[in-house]
């Protein structure tokens, strides 16, 4: 079983304010490369409430790269690949809406689609509440949430485990 597992985190309530992303690469049922970076949001600008759910604060990225500068390292290991994500319209979104807002292409990552959502397959499995937390909490995967890098081995795992790839604690 071959995806990338993605989550991002956002500095504002706009969906192009990305300001962290985390990428798991599984090949054949194994996780085999974990990327994490800090994003610089445009204009460096943080609300408060997203700063209390995520805690990324402003100082943390004011010296970090932009998203079209971290790209090629984004791209590379996106392209071409079978997405997941926990919540996939959300994380879709801010992809999309953050290559836009830099005139980057979303369609020149040539992505799978749709994405695989792990929210939607544990939510069908009859999980309540179904998110991230609460799933990783049911099957024993350590999260520390709201860490984007966390937030995608967290989903990674849940997508292996719904597979049966992997067998985690119930």
């Amino acid at each position: 079983m071959n995806f990338t597992a993605i989550d991002f985190e956002t500095a504002t309530g706009h969906p192009h304010s990305a300001c962290a992303v985390g990428i798991v690469t599984v090949e054949d049922g194994v996780i085999t490369e974990e990327y994490y970076t800090l994003i610089q949001p445009p204009n460096n600008e943080y609300w408060y409430r997203n700063v209390m759910v995520h805690g990324i604060k402003p100082v943390e990225t004011l010296d970090m790269p932009t998203f079209d500068d971290l790209f090629p390292e984004i791209r590379k290991r996106l392209y071409g690949k079978k997405l997941v994500a926990h919540n996939e319209a959300f994380d879709r979104n801010v992809l999309m809406k953050t290559m836009r807002y830099y005139g980057l292409y979303y369609d020149e990552l040539e992505l799978a689609d749709p994405w695989e959502c792990t929210c939607k397959i544990y939510r069908a499995k009859g999980y309540k509440p179904a998110n991230l937390k609460a799933c990783s909490q049911r099957n024993g995967i350590e999260l520390n949430h709201h860490e984007a890098l966390s937030d995608a081995r967290a989903c990674a795992q849940l997508y292996l485990l719904h597979d049966g790839q992997i067998k985690l604690r119930m």
